[in-house]
């Protein structure tokens, strides 16, 4: 019986599956619609589409929005807050955002609790982690009473410097579950997140308690219903780093998960970027409801080792994605005379009026149906039928309001689509010092690659990449990630007052814990790794950077001070446009990676063109609101060494490209068709 590795990566719209045969080396995807409600129940359906003995199934990866949706969504459980007596409003004073300094309309972010659910517990460790007031246990059991009795789902607990010594969380999770049971949600802050800041790690340790039983409860309904149809393997789970856990260690650590939908885009970036000559890829994921923006630099995703969502602050090692609502189900609407898309969206149900689920407000997908750049009779795969006359008539609704034509106000709406997009490339390029014409953009998602290059040219990107199966490209990523698990531990010092000796024995202590911690994923002692990095900065700055050490014997060379000031001063200079090479540095956070090596699938790879020819039709489609002779090409009939130019639609079970006007396409040996702009390409000749 032929083996398959799979994963899943559920949407806002539509579920993604990704299929990979060990014995024929052969992918396959599809898109099933997301149940809202009952997400298992499209995850499951869009699986026995591609495989029918699930008995088969060797390895499976998820990636899963549920706790993100929860926290979106204000649908978490009630949590109690246990903090440090004295002191337990922090989490509600909050951090004032310098970036909003001058701004008379900022409002603060809206806290997942109130503050009459926090409690001031008796209790206070100094800064060394030494104890200055013991516990009161009693407090504890009278706060789980009020848990029992007000009806609380989690408790969240976060006291004063319990990264350096985290005794009294430990006794108080303890007693917790003494009084509440075994099963109940108790997260501790130096377990959701080892680092200093007090405010933020309480705010990890609360967004875990408030997620948590959400998550643990739908893994564990998924994995039973897996189990009950023949499942054998353990269910992973994409976390927010772009590593893989399995289920069970995703259920203990929550927080983790929060991100894992977007991230698997990034991981497969990362893999796409061994067979292109540029390593720096801008990708852009734009499905149904939200379009993600992600980088790849150097071959390797961008992570960040903290993250804000609505501004509250969350310490964890993430993937850097910037998000805004535009997808296709985004709606179109008229506000103070002008013309808005987003960031609603119609969502699966009912989705954009084209769809004929009682949708009746025009959308994006409504837009490029009425402009001739989707098919409307082999959308998703086949599985739906789109109606044209809808999707004219609900346009013609905004349309008329602006004295636009139903073709005019179908540009009208991509064009303000794609301006909002290319913002948000801007966002987490061009405000970080990053040049996006240095990289080449990469598009995935249900829509992306139908918008693609209207993004590239507007921000006068050179190249644009649509990989194999880009609809489900997130979910072909999550194939190609590795068990990983990232550690913290808290090492303040001064340059002259570090002793680096001291240093080592430390990483190695952290690099023996975390080894040891893949055992229980089941990896090998031999696909083992681990990697070192240091939080610095100057003297007397409140932020940071991390640096990358090679590793945990390097802190003993007698050097080493130099060379870390030197790459310090170096990324800063980088980011910031200036460095000060020689003033005092301090040592904040030791970090520690380590990485379980999976097995993993192959490249994916086509066969080559036998002659230039390919089968296509022509038929008119709006560019520059005019109707032009248009190639229509199925991706299949494409084979290495193909080329074309636009206009052009290449459409496939997963996607739509449209290639406008003035651009040519070349179809890679891997796969991927590369679109180049001619304009820039003749520019520069």
């Amino acid at each position: 019986m032929n083996k398959y590795r799979v994963s899943m990566d559920i949407g806002g719209t539509f579920t993604d599956i990704v299929t990979y045969d060990e014995s024929t080396r052969q992918f396959e995807a599809t898109k099933a619609s997301t149940t809202p409600g009952e997400l298992s129940r499209g995850v499951l359906g869009g699986l026995e589409s591609l495989i029918d003995d699930l008995s088969a199934v060797d390895f499976l990866v998820h990636g899963t929005t549920q706790g993100l949706n929860a926290f979106l969504e204000r649908r978490g459980v009630r949590v109690l807050l246990l903090a440090t007596g004295g002191v337990e409003d922090s989490y509600h004073i909050a951090r004032g955002p310098r970036h909003e300094l001058y701004n008379a309309q900022y409002r603060k972010p809206e806290p997942l609790i109130d503050r009459k659910d926090v409690i001031g517990v008796p209790e206070r460790l100094q800064y060394d982690g030494s104890v200055l007031v013991p516990l009161d246990e009693q407090a504890i059991r009278v706060a789980a009473h009020r848990v029992r009795d007000e009806g609380y789902g989690a408790v969240a607990v976060a006291y004063l410097f319990s990264y350096k010594n985290p005794a009294h969380e430990l006794r108080t999770r303890e007693i917790l579950l003494e009084e509440l049971g075994d099963d109940f949600t108790v997260s501790l802050s130096h377990e959701s997140a080892k680092e200093w800041r007090e405010y933020e790690r309480t705010s990890s340790a609360v967004v875990e308690a408030y997620t948590g039983p959400v998550v643990r409860n739908y893994l564990l309904d998924l994995e039973s219903k897996l189990a009950d149809r023949g499942v054998e393997v353990p269910l992973h789970i994409m976390q927010s780093s772009g590593g893989i856990l399995t289920a069970r260690s995703a259920r203990q650590r929550p927080l983790q998960t929060l991100l894992s939908g977007p991230v698997g885009g990034a991981i497969g970036g990362g893999k796409l970027t061994e067979s292109l000559s540029n390593k720096n890829l801008i990708g852009v994921d734009m499905g149904g409801t939200s379009f993600d923006v992600s980088l790849v630099i150097d071959g390797v995703p961008d992570v960040s080792t903290e993250a804000s969502l609505e501004g509250l602050p969350l310490l964890m090692s993430v993937v850097n994605i910037h998000t805004i609502g535009a997808g296709g189900g985004s709606v179109a609407w008229i506000e103070a005379g002008g013309l808005r898309v987003g960031p609603r969206s119609a969502g699966a149900t009912p989705g954009p009026a084209c769809y004929g689920r009682g949708g009746v407000e025009p959308t994006v997908t409504d837009a490029n149906l009425v402009l001739g750049r989707v098919e409307a009779e082999g959308f998703a795969g086949g599985q739906m039928r789109l109606d044209l006359e809808a999707a004219r008539a609900a346009l013609a609704s905004v349309g008329e309001q602006l004295g636009l034509s139903v073709t005019e106000i179908a540009e009208g709406v991509c064009d303000v689509a794609n301006s909002q997009m290319a913002q948000a490339i801007r966002t987490i390029t061009i405000s970080r010092g990053i040049e996006p014409r240095d990289f080449a953009l990469v598009a995935f998602g249900g829509a992306g690659p139908m918008h693609a290059v209207f993004l590239a040219k507007e921000l006068g990107i050179a190249e644009t990449i649509i990989p194999r199966f880009p609809g489900a490209f997130s979910a072909w990523g999550m194939l190609q990630g590795d068990i990983r698990k990232d550690f913290t531990e808290p090492y303040f010092f001064l340059d002259e007052d570090l002793d680096t000796a001291d240093m080592s024995r430390t990483l190695h202590r952290v690099e023996d814990e975390a080894i040891a911690a893949l055992e229980e994923e089941g990896i090998p002692s031999e696909r083992r790794f681990a990697e070192h990095s240091v939080d610095v900065r100057y003297q007397m700055q409140e932020f940071f950077l991390t640096v990358p050490l090679l590793s945990a014997d390097e802190p003993l060379e007698l050097q080493f001070m130099q060379h870390l000031a030197e790459r310090f001063a170096a990324q800063y200079e980088e980011r910031y446009g200036h460095a000060n090479l020689g003033a005092p540095i301090e040592v904040v956070t030791l970090r520690t990676r380590v990485t379980g090596e999976l097995d993993t699938t192959d490249a994916l790879h086509i066969g080559e063109a036998l002659s230039p020819d390919f089968p296509h039709e022509v038929r008119e489609v709006v560019f520059d609101r005019e109707a032009r002779d248009t190639i229509i090409v199925d991706r299949a009939n494409l084979r290495a060494g193909h080329t074309f130019e636009g206009p052009a639609i290449v459409v496939e079970t997963t996607a739509t490209t449209v290639v406008p006007p003035r651009f040519s396409v070349t179809v890679e040996s891997h796969g991927a068709l590369t679109i180049r702009n001619l304009e820039i390409e003749e520019g520069a000749r």
